[in-house]
């Protein structure tokens, strides 16, 4: 805080006036409900810290057509502050190829595209609080950027009995719009609870992608608005729903797939960068 104290006051005013803004500064971050438990300001250039971040690797889902690569710069790479999670067009073996296989993830002896994934998975995980990214999205048909999160206990009871949080997701085939999504499961049926928010060239600058999450609702905000809310007990009451269970936190830059669609050439190498990773609880 830098209060501007008027030069005419006399000495004394002077000093009571600064003591009584210095009062109300401290008494006002006092006042502030959260507190910082984790976060990524990517300030070490190279690759991602690792204690922090790991990948996932290969073709993973939604049939999309990066090749997600691991601990590869020219795919996550941090400089000069930022993370930058980079698409690119390129031939990229697929280790995982069978000849003649049926499996979409295994058909392919090269994938087209790359790019990356970070998760916290096995390193890092909360249940409720507040998660704020900053980001500047990438743009073009085919791009799929999005901030995410899944429930820690997805591998014992899979998706989306483990419940998916989605703080941001952007298309780049409906460029004037971002998404927030809880996915979950009723009676063993898919079920999502989807906001969306119309806004101009959100990638055209840095933004901020958030969630405030508590054990009632999930509310999902873009900078300073908010746009979505979620009730909880949607996906069912009591400690077993899974929004009221740890879950990890995933950045990555999908290429085309169910939702990201058609894929224009033109426009790589694309670049998703991130400023910072925060995350907040409340104080008791």
């Amino acid at each position: 805080m830098n209060p501007h104290i008027p030069m005419e006051l006399p000495p004394i005013m002077r000093c009571l006036t600064a003591l009584l803004l210095l009062t109300l500064a401290a008494t006002d971050a006092s006042a502030e409900p959260w507190k910082l438990v984790w976060s990524d300001e990517f300030d070490v250039d190279g690759l991602p810290d690792e204690s922090k971040w790991g990948y996932e690797v290969g073709f993973i889902r939604n049939e999309e057509a990066q090749y997600y690569t691991e601990a590869r710069p020219e795919n996550a790479r941090v400089k000069d502050g930022v993370l930058i999670i980079e698409g690119r067009k390129e031939k990229y073996a697929n280790p995982d190829y069978e000849p003649n296989s049926r499996s979409w993830q295994k058909s392919r002896s090269h994938a087209q595209y790359t790019a990356a994934s970070v998760v916290t998975r096995h390193k890092a995980n909360w249940t409720y609080g507040r998660i704020e990214v900053r980001a500047k999205l990438p743009q073009g048909t085919g791009v799929w950027p999005a901030i995410w999160m899944l429930g820690s206990n997805r591998s014992e009871l899979g998706w989306p009995r483990c419940g998916e949080i989605d703080i941001m997701e952007f298309v780049g085939k409906e460029p004037q719009h971002v998404h927030g999504n809880a996915h979950f499961s009723v009676d063993g049926q898919h079920r999502s609870d989807h906001g969306k928010l119309a806004t101009t060239e959100p990638y055209a600058d840095f933004h901020v992608y958030a969630i405030e999450w508590d054990e009632d609702h999930i509310h999902f905000f873009f900078d300073d608005t908010q746009y979505h809310t979620f009730r909880i007990d949607k996906a069912g009451e009591g400690a077993d729903n899974p929004f009221r269970k740890p879950q990890y936190l995933l950045i990555n830059l999908a290429l085309g797939g169910t939702w990201g669609g058609k894929i224009d050439d033109s426009i790589f190498p694309q670049q998703y960068l991130i400023d910072y990773v925060r995350v907040y609880q409340r104080k008791p």
